[in-house]
This record gives structure tokens, sequence and C-alpha cells, in this order.
């Protein structure tokens, strides 16, 4: 025997209807919580302001002036783009730096930090911040960043020296 389906009368196919509605009609009219980078997508599409200067340099200009990898270490270009090249430094497999020139045209105070600087490095100013080391070469910032806690401010400062820094300043 063989149960037939009992066939919805027209008053329940329209509470169902009406259910149905009311669901999407409070669903859909909730405000969305605004989203963390809101501010920041607000902030950068302000007419006028740019993330990098139209006339910085192109990144794929600054790989001639990375340093050539010593014995045991690898170099791999990462991130190249307008105003800005990054390589990975490798040793035996693992990232123990990260090297990077990037074009501060444009990019408010970015010498001031350097104006106090005792340390120099063939005859450019040099600061150091927590894991990373950076040189002033002109408006180009070099610099070296440790991933790895082997990777010490010394191993930062040799591997700055690498660098064709006379060579970037005549790019400027």
């Amino acid at each position: 025997m063989r149960i037939k389906p009992m066939p919805f009368s027209n008053w329940h196919r329209g509470t169902v209807a009406l259910m149905l509605s009311v669901v999407l009609l409070l669903t859909g009219c909730q405000p969305k919580a605004p989203s963390q980078f809101s501010q920041a997508q607000q902030d950068s599409s302000k007419k006028g302001v740019t993330a990098v200067a139209k006339d910085a340099t192109q990144g794929s200009e600054f790989n001639k002036f990375f340093p050539r990898p010593a014995a045991g270490y690898a170099r791999t270009f990462s991130q190249e783009k307008k105003g800005f090249a990054e390589a990975k430094l490798n040793k035996d497999g693992k990232n123990v730096a990260m090297l990077s020139i990037n074009d501060t045209t444009g990019i408010a105070g970015s010498a001031q930090k350097y104006a106090a600087a005792t340390e120099k490095i063939a005859g450019y100013p040099v600061t150091n911040l927590g894991n990373q080391t950076a040189v002033l070469v002109g408006k180009y910032q070099v610099k070296v960043q440790s991933r790895d806690p082997s990777f010490d401010k010394t191993d930062r400062q040799a591997w700055l020296q690498k660098f064709d820094l006379k060579g970037l300043e005549k790019l400027n």
C-alpha cells in the first residue's frame, strides 16, 4: 500500500511564502559591520593619495644592484614592482634574510630617520631597528632584514656592503 502525500492547501502555500519573505526581509536589511580594512580603503581612495610616486624608479632597474649569492647562499628575487624590489637570501634551503631596495620618492619623512645616524657603510648613513639594518643611498633605501636568529646585525651589515651602492647612487 502506497501512502499518498497530502497536497498543500492554498492557505499553507501562502503561509510558507509569507514566512520566507519575512526571513529574507529581516536578514537582507541588517546593517553590515564595517570591515577592518574599510578605513584604510577610504584613506587610500582619497583623491591625490598614491602609494607610489609616479616618478619612482621601476623595480626591475634595482635588480642589477643586488649582491651576487656568496658560497653557501642562494638569492631568489621574490617581488618587483614600481619603486621596490626584494630578494630572499637562503642558506642551506632556509630563508635567513630579505634583501630590498625601495625608492623613497613621495614618502614623506623617509630620509629624516637617517639624519641622526652615527654609523655609515661606504659613506652612507645606516639605521638599525630590531631585526633590520638599512642604508640610505640618495633617494633609495637598501635594507636587509633577518628572518633567522643566526643572521645577526654583523651579517646584515656585511650583506649591505655587497650591494652595488655606488652604482645605485648613479641611478639617482
